[in-house]
């Protein structure tokens, strides 16, 4: 999957960051992953919630409004469909194994869904 620009970049600086950390964790150890715990292994999805999530939330004044990590996961999908995008390419995205899963979620960001199919048919039928 490409990513865009920005998040090119940003992991980028992520790596830098992560090279840094190494150098000053006593212990670590190099499992390969992109975001790992303080030693380097598996990242708890409880710690990363309650310890870093909540703390950028607090820090962005969103903190006690319900924003969880499918709020981040449903605000890209909402953003994609904003800017017209293809209700198959925010499946893929996604990774929702059906369409109607995306469409059931989705379709209301659709706007008019279905009027330019119906206003097309004067032209095909006329």
């Amino acid at each position: 999957m490409r990513l865009n620009k920005s998040a090119t970049a940003a992991l980028k600086e992520h790596r830098l960051r992560q090279k840094e950390e190494r150098l000053r964790a006593p212990g670590w150890r190099d499992h390969g992953l992109v975001f790992p715990n303080t030693a380097g292994g598996p990242m708890d999805h409880n710690n990363l919630y309650q310890r870093d999530y909540k703390r950028l939330l607090k820090a962005a004044g969103l903190d006690g409004q319900g924003f969880t990590f499918h709020t981040l996961r449903h605000t890209f999908a909402t953003g994609l469909f904003l800017r017209g995008e293809h209700p198959k390419k925010v499946q893929s995205l996604l990774g929702h194994s059906s369409i109607v899963q995306t469409m059931d979620t989705y379709s209301h960001l659709i706007d008019d869904v279905g009027g330019d199919a119906v206003d097309g048919l004067d032209e095909a039928f006329g």
